[in-house]
């Protein structure tokens, strides 16, 4: 799997995880404080999150970071 690819599926992944948990883009941003803009992008497959905004990105959003590269599982 190319980088690329793998940039969006994980985005794909990311959003779908920020819905399953009722979170807007913005109040996901706050939450990681970092821009919304960011957000979007790594919702995007633009650009990728650091490790330590993974670890974030698992606390906040109560997922596992296995499960967020999970892409061929639904979110619980």
């Amino acid at each position: 799997m190319c980088n690329m690819e793998l940039r969006k599926k994980f985005g794909k992944r990311l959003k779908l995880m920020r819905k399953v948990r009722g979170l807007t883009q913005e109040q996901l941003a706050e939450k990681l404080d970092l821009s919304v803009e960011m957000v979007s992008f790594m919702e995007r497959g633009i650009h990728a999150p650091s490790f330590e905004t993974l670890d974030r990105l698992s606390e906040v959003l109560r997922f596992s970071v296995r499960e967020l590269f999970g892409f061929e599982t639904n979110p619980v």
